[in-house]
């Protein structure tokens, strides 16, 4: 028995080798027009096997361009869209710039990071203490991602002033306390996380 891994490779393996097959059969028939007629059959006999797809704006110009890369661009005839070129299928992507700084405290990430370095910029007013207080519930909310506990109020002053060097500087009666406190069910979840790290009492 003659199995698929010793075929040779297939260039699109979602059309199946039967598919193949056609295209291979295409490449040795003599008459342009009748290789011509061959490979719009082809065409649609392979449209048929996405009828999901068929909405799409540029399907019919894919299929072409399939049926070029399946015959490794050597079917000579008449293609009504202009086919991807075989130089274009081998080209590496763009580089992506990614950002290489130094984050500070990675549990808050890099956006709340550049929202202190803004707050430190800006003129002392209300826009600039309400950004703070902002920050200060954001810096809660990411640390808490991290500690299912709890966070205090302290814990966040502390790291605020390290970012910014001392330039901002708060007290505990400067931000609401309630919004910052921990809600009643992580404060349940902390009371359960401490029940179960108690020894157990020996009978």
């Amino acid at each position: 028995m003659k199995y698929n891994t010793q075929e040779r490779h297939l260039a699109l393996p979602e059309y199946g080798r039967s598919v193949q097959k056609m295209v291979d059969h295409a490449l040795t028939i003599e008459d342009r027009d009748e290789r011509q007629r061959c490979a719009n059959t082809i065409v649609k006999i392979m449209g048929n096997m996405f009828p999901l797809l068929k909405d799409m704006p540029d399907f019919k110009q894919k299929l072409w361009d399939h049926l070029a890369i399946m015959s490794d661009f050597k079917l000579d005839i008449d293609y009504p869209y202009e086919v991807v070129r075989p130089d274009s299928l081998h080209c590496n992507p763009e580089r992506i710039p990614y950002a290489n700084g130094r984050i500070r405290y990675r549990h808050y990430g890099r956006l709340l990071e550049d929202l202190i370095h803004k707050a430190v910029e800006m003129p002392e007013g209300e826009e600039r203490a309400q950004l703070i207080h902002l920050i200060a519930i954001q810096m809660r909310k990411n640390f808490i991602t991290w500690n299912k506990d709890s966070v205090e109020i302290r814990k966040l002053i502390t790291d605020l002033e390290d970012y910014t060097n001392g330039a901002i500087s708060l007290r505990e009666e400067d931000l609401e306390i309630n919004e910052l406190q921990p809600t009643a069910a992580q404060r349940h979840r902390a009371a359960m996380a401490q029940q179960r790290r108690r020894p157990a009492r020996k009978k």
